[in-house]
């Protein structure tokens, strides 16, 4: 399978309708003003760093595509779609929100080569889109996903985990929506909260807790796993690190960590070899061995060893020893008493 990359072109609030109370656009892509005259040379500068074999997309990120003005959004499309003409690039993909879908719209993005549609669902929960003053109910998500899998484009969901009112119970439906809808790969994005946005204010009066490292890591890798047992591919875990996300002007509060996917993914493997463990039937004089695909090693021990030392401590047993193995696949793990 051929590597994947993305030229992403950020259009920061651009055809958005309203601010939901988590965003901050120009802090979350490190862009504060959009210049179209400058895509051309964004994607130059891209395609030069990209060596051969690698199945190369253009990405409107950032904003909602679909919503910017018409004239403006056919531009950027008449550029990227020359790139994919001429064989530069495979696709174009944009992300956007429900309530930006309709058959007119996907008719113009059709017609441009678009292939892939991210859309940013967030939550499926009502209550939840409404304390984040996202602008759209369940019903327009329902409808945008229909629309846009009949309409032949491949469906990307984004979501978001510790959003004010959700829990654990409410993005598991979330996931699950995803799922049925159709989409073949997924976002998840803990929710971290930025200065200059309404979310910061309501931390700061105690009307929303931000949601801590461990809650975070341990709700997305239970929503990673609804993924994974249904064949969507989680093509991303929080947001991409920068140093302007990390700074005290730009973070107030939340799971920023630069490498939460790492963590994740570590969490979902503790639980996968967990349920693999409480198979055997373990007494203190045995010893097991774990088995897991090639290149998972340290995913499954965990960073700093806490995947083993919580197991360890889990179960009676005298040893623990972790290798890999090459028929198995990702996510799959073998035990075995010794």
């Amino acid at each position: 399978m051929k590597k994947h990359a993305n030229i992403p072109i950020f259009i920061p609030h651009l055809g958005c309708p309203n601010q939901c109370v988590f965003c901050n656009q120009r802090t979350i892509s490190g862009v504060s003003e959009f210049d179209p005259e400058s895509v051309i040379d964004i994607i130059e500068s891209a395609l030069a760093t990209i060596g051969d074999g690698v199945r190369v997309e253009i990405a409107f990120f950032g904003g909602s595509f679909t919503g910017i003005d018409r004239p403006l959004m056919r531009r950027l499309l008449e550029i990227a779609n020359s790139y994919v003409l001429s064989g530069r690039v495979s696709g174009l993909r944009c992300s956007t929100r429900p309530d930006y879908i309709d058959g007119e719209i996907l008719a113009e993005l059709k017609k441009y080569g678009m292939q892939v549609i991210e859309l940013g669902l967030q939550s499926i929960d009502d209550s939840v889109l409404f304390m984040t003053k996202r602008g759209h109910t369940s019903s327009d998500a329902e409808r945008a996903c229909k629309l846009i899998v009949e309409h032949g484009f491949t469906l990307v969901g984004q979501m978001m985990i510790g959003l004010p009112g959700a829990d654990l119970e409410s993005e598991l439906k979330t996931a699950e929506f995803i799922i049925s809808s159709g989409a073949t790969a997924a976002r998840i994005y803990p929710t971290v909260v930025f200065h200059d946005t309404e979310l910061c204010d309501m931390a700061k009066t105690g009307v929303y807790s931000p949601i801590s490292l461990d809650d975070a890591v341990v709700r997305s890798a239970a929503v990673m796993k609804k993924f994974k047992d249904a064949g969507v591919e989680v093509i991303r875990v929080g947001l991409c690190a920068t140093e302007n996300l990390a700074s005290d002007d730009t973070y107030f509060a939340g799971p920023n960590h630069s490498a939460i996917g790492e963590l994740v993914e570590n969490e979902l493997y503790y639980k996968i070899i967990k349920e693999e463990l409480l198979k055997l039937n373990l007494s203190c004089d045995d010893k097991v061995a774990v088995f897991v695909p090639k290149g998972a090693l340290s995913k499954a021990i965990g960073q700093r060893k806490r995947n083993k030392l919580r197991l360890e401590k889990d179960f009676p047993i005298s040893q623990i020893s972790f290798s890999e193995k090459d028929s198995l696949y990702e996510y799959c793990v073998v035990a075995e008493k010794q």
